[in-house]
């Protein structure tokens, strides 16, 4: 059984038997699951930080490596960036709008905030843009990092990557290759944790179940649309990409990218679908020397689903909880969903969730608590990220091939 099955599995069953000892009245048995889903929880909380701030710096490290490829890198790379940002803002549009349009019932708020023993709370009033300009340069990084300030730590941690690539050769190995140690140890640390998944994701399901009952199921299902949405939002750029970017037929581009997406639906691997994708793209008309350097690109560094649906998950669990994000506070997230987006490519799925999502909450100010159980559903809107990524790859792979045609053409 797999990592994600067992986990699900536990979820699971963790509600049902929750919902069942509540209607046989075992009312002490919340008080020993609590403890024991929150020790689990704090056990991934304590590896946030160290293995966020190393993903974000080896992976713009890797990032300013493809750009040196030359022209065509260097587009690649630009091009995805500034997707990456573009999802970003919408997800910052689109999933409030969409909780708006269609929240989550307020009986099953009520009775999941009560199992989380979460109240409702209001984030105050956005800062004037001095105030918040100042909040976001870290005096003392490491400070910001005790104090889980996750914006000001994030822009430190991203200046200072920057830096990084600007030495020499030698010195910069040096560096990178530390924090290269520091992600391996530390994702060995999470593989640890995640390996008794289960029992805490029991534990605080039983909770969950226990108190709020069948709102529980609803609720987790609520959540999966309203993500997915954010990464259908994100999937569906890719169609325009490809027409008006690339300058291929709706039913042309349809047919090419078919195949990559059946095996990302599969496999839920852009890896996996990288032979799919090349095949794909001279299909449409581009070479294969051209298509060879945005795709391995574009699967090794950036994902664009991923931080409008990270960003979305962070959106939901304010929702759930009944807390009134301002627009600094959406901002906020937002900047970090878009920036920690490179350091998250080639994880496992819930290692990925995990340092994805928890800065941006931590940035946001939501709480982190009903993550434990969102990570459990996470296989289902995985699959629209990982089929999104492939669509966007090839639709992104097709512009860049049709201006460097241009560009050929005009020497």
């Amino acid at each position: 059984m797999s990592q994600t099955t067992r986990i699900l599995f536990a979820l699971i069953v963790g509600i049902a038997v929750g919902i069942g000892g509540a209607r046989m009245g075992w009312s002490g048995a919340a008080a020993i699951a609590e403890p024991i889903g929150n020790l689990w929880l704090d056990s991934l909380r304590m590896t946030v930080v160290p293995l966020v701030v190393s993903l974000l710096i080896t992976g713009i490290a890797r990032a300013a490596d493809s750009a040196r490829g030359g022209k065509l890198a260097l587009r690649s790379v630009l091009l995805f960036v500034t997707l990456l940002w573009l999802v970003t803002l919408i997800a910052a549009f689109l999933v409030p709008a969409l909780l708006r349009l269609w929240p989550l019932p307020a009986e099953a708020a009520a009775a999941l905030n009560a199992a989380l023993g979460q109240t409702t709370q209001a984030v105050g009033a956005a800062p004037g843009l001095a105030d918040f300009l100042k909040s976001i340069i870290p005096t003392n990084p490491i400070a910001a990092a005790a104090d889980d300030a996750m914006l000001p730590l994030i822009l430190f941690a991203t200046l200072f990557a920057i830096a990084v690539t600007r030495l020499e050769p030698e010195a910069r190995d040096r560096i990178t290759g530390l924090f290269s140690a520091i992600e391996q140890a530390m994702l060995e640390i999470v593989n640890w944790v995640l390996w008794i998944a289960p029992i805490g994701v029991f534990a605080l399901a039983f909770v969950v179940g226990m108190k709020a009952g069948t709102a529980a199921i609803g609720a987790l299902a609520h959540y999966i649309v309203i993500v997915s949405c954010a990464g259908l939002a994100a999937w569906a750029l890719a169609y325009p990409m490809a027409v008006f970017g690339g300058r291929v037929r709706l039913r042309d581009f349809v047919r090419a990218v078919a195949p990559a997406q059946a095996v990302a639906l599969s496999t839920q691997s852009s890896l996996a679908s990288l032979p799919a994708m090349l095949r794909g793209c001279q299909q449409l008309g581009v070479a294969t020397e051209v298509a060879g350097v945005p795709l391995p690109i574009a699967v090794a560094i950036f994902r664009v689903t991923s931080p409008a649906m990270n960003l979305a998950v962070a959106l939901y669990v304010a929702h759930w909880m009944g807390i009134s994000l301002s627009a600094g506070a959406i901002a906020a997230g937002a900047v970090v969903a878009a920036i920690t987006t490179m350091g998250s490519i080639s994880l496992p799925g819930q290692v990925s969730f995990l340092t994805s999502v928890t800065p941006i909450a931590l940035a946001m100010g939501v709480p982190l608590h009903p993550l434990a159980l969102l990570i459990a559903v996470e296989m289902i809107p995985d699959l629209v990220r990982t089929i999104g990524n492939v669509t966007m790859d090839v639709a992104a792979t097709t512009a860049l091939g049709r201006r460097q045609q241009e560009d050929l053409s005009h020497l």
